[in-house]
């Protein structure tokens, strides 16, 4: 049983046969003047199309294709960086981004540049008011995710864009986890810069897709070619484009429904969870969220040992994100939410998808409790 939609999603059928022809006679390279690779460049210029629509863009020229999700965020805040530094080497973030975009503003700051990152509450909410204080002359970027990897919150990105645009500072969202699964309209939200991916969509992974509003100035991080109008240079991957493409078409049409589905499933998994196992926390329950995403903590519980155990009754769910698997740091979101380090340390993220259904979650509140309890009974006493 899969609940860890968060991470990555399965390839929909539907996207697979859209992509199984670019694999195969429809190889051509796009660039290419001869038919088939005016053919790939139809494909291409289509599935560009399509993700603007999704995106509420009319221009599908502000989508550049790239390889994941991670590229975009580098290819965002690198890019604007160091095209706008002129201007400012000031750049304002979160305290709980993907690592992506903390990590590439690590980077950036040993390449001269200054970053501040934002608190956030217990709820893991930010604070608009904290933003506004930040702002400084040479503030030249500001980077704020829509919606949070691990406890799905969302943060009020309309807001944060008027706050922006009105100062003149460039505003990218990593909407990775939100984009086909909440309304995400680039326009009405005054971003600039926008980060997705496809295969958090249902789409096949090693693509992804930078919204870069029409005026806004990359520097590019890839060179040789001149292929994204300049901005991204490599022979496009078609077949994983189609792919994203044909991925947000569906999720453009489905995306409601889908959304009115998953938020009683999510709350009643929430509900028991809470009357059936003592000593369990809902992180981000009182803050917006994604309806499919839900973040517990389990007191006297290490969070491995769980997933673990778990992943024995064929239940994969994850300890946070998946890019820090391995990793023995505890997670750096929970931390700035004031978590303490038992809650942290104990904390599961359960992430529901499409195909997850009522039946799933009557097994999950089955197995759970009796796998917490059992590991709660052999845990060793501190003394």
């Amino acid at each position: 049983m899969y609940l860890d939609h968060n991470a990555t999603t399965p390839v929909d059928s539907r996207v697979r046969e859209a992509m199984q022809p670019y694999l195969e006679a429809a190889f051509g390279n796009p660039g290419a003047a001869y038919a088939l690779g005016r053919e790939a460049k139809a494909a291409l210029e289509a599935a560009r199309e399509t993700v603007a629509k999704l995106l509420g863009t009319g221009d599908k020229d502000e989508v550049v294709f790239v390889s994941s999700g991670t590229e975009a965020d580098n290819l965002a805040l690198a890019g604007a960086a160091f095209a706008y530094q002129e201007r400012g080497r000031h750049i304002i973030t979160t305290a709980v981004e993907h690592s992506a975009v903390l990590e590439t503003c690590a980077a950036l700051e040993q390449r001269g540049f200054s970053v501040t990152h934002l608190p956030v509450d217990g709820q893991g909410m930010l604070d608009l008011d904290e933003l506004r204080r930040a702002i400084r002359p040479d503030t030249i970027v500001v980077s704020v995710m829509h919606a949070n990897n691990e406890t799905g919150v969302l943060f009020p990105v309309g807001e944060v864009g008027a706050i922006l645009r009105e100062r003149k500072i460039l505003f990218h969202t990593d909407a990775v986890q939100s984009f086909g699964k909440v309304p995400v309209h680039v326009r009405e939200l005054k971003i600039d810069l926008l980060s997705i991916s496809a295969h958090k969509i249902y789409g096949p992974k090693g693509v992804g897709a930078l919204f870069v509003r029409r005026g806004v100035r990359l520097q590019p991080l890839l060179h040789g070619g001149a292929q994204e109008r300049g901005r991204r240079a490599g022979t496009e991957n078609l077949p994983g484009i189609v792919g994203l493409g044909e991925a947000a078409r569906l999720r453009g049409l489905e995306m409601p429904g889908e959304e009115q589905r998953l938020r009683p499933l999510r709350d009643r998994f929430e509900s028991a969870v809470l009357e059936r196992i003592g000593g369990v926390r809902v992180n981000g329950q009182r803050a917006s969220r994604l309806v499919h995403t839900s973040n517990l903590s389990f007191d006297g519980v290490e969070a491995q040992t769980l997933v673990a155990s778990l992943d024995l009754e064929r239940i994969a769910v994850s300890a946070g994100s998946a890019c820090h698997v391995g990793s023995l740091q505890p997670s750096h979101v929970l931390r700035a939410m004031g978590l303490g380090r038992e809650h942290v340390e104990g904390s599961i993220r359960f992430s529901l998808g499409r195909l997850t259904s009522e039946k799933d979650i009557d097994r999950v509140l089955e197995i759970l409790p009796q796998v917490v309890d059992r590991l709660r009974e052999n845990a060793p006493v501190a003394g």
